[in-house]
């Protein structure tokens, strides 16, 4: 198809570029003025419990911290899980980053941490899913080892290193707009010479219709 049958079919087709670039409009006006998104956040750390021997908590940190952490996230991650958290109230999407971090002083890096993220349209309703998430990870973590016969003062507890914070989510217009207009554009194109092309082989496969090779008649 040469330039110039691509030009033909797109005048034919106008009123689809006329759609595309409606829709393309709106999607625009969206990126432009986008409704608003916030993100909560904070950092829960499991802390072994203290012993006469070790009085700091981070002296005496081992691999299983860092097992039980794991193990309580893919309890939240699976279905069930889902569905504790929602009953829970935890509303939005939510992330649970798990995190094994440490300090100069702990070579091992054994402190196992979890960063909890959720996103709402308002910073209170993510700040407040946030909370939710940490009461039912600590509920877990106390679950597990009241099943397993651990003495209240040998248990491993779940501590808010970074408290609940929320921060509005901000993007860049200008790679969103070009972008839309760059979907616009093509989807345009795409679907004028599409409808054109099947438009002209219905056409020309209608029965009974036989195409003109000669002069229009004049009429007199």
């Amino acid at each position: 198809m040469s330039p110039g049958n691509v030009a033909d079919a797109l005048l034919r087709r106008w009123y689809v570029l006329l759609a595309a670039l409606l829709l393309t409009a709106a999607g625009a006006w969206q990126v432009v003025r986008p409704a608003p998104q916030f993100t909560g956040s904070a950092v829960v750390v499991l802390k072994p419990p203290v012993t006469r021997n070790q009085p700091n908590q981070f002296t005496n940190l081992q691999p299983p911290l860092a097992v039980l952490s794991y193990g309580v996230i893919q309890q939240l991650q699976s279905p069930a899980g889902t569905r504790e958290l929602r009953a829970a109230g935890v509303r939005g999407t939510y992330h649970l980053v798990p995190r094994n971090s440490g300090t100069s002083a702990t070579p091992r890096y054994l402190i196992p941490s979890l960063q909890v993220q959720s996103q709402a349209s308002d910073a209170d309703t993510a700040v407040a899913s946030v909370r939710r998430i940490i009461d039912v990870y600590a509920r877990h973590v106390g679950q597990v080892q009241e099943a397993q016969g651990v003495a209240d003062g040998a248990r491993i507890t779940a501590s808010v290193l970074v408290s609940p914070s929320a921060a509005e989510v901000r993007g860049t217009p200008s790679r969103g707009l070009a972008g839309t207009a760059l979907l616009g554009l093509a989807g345009g194109v795409v679907g004028a010479l599409w409808l054109d092309r099947y438009l002209m082989n219905r056409r020309a496969h209608v029965p009974g219709r036989r195409r003109r090779t000669g002069p229009l008649p004049v009429a007199p």
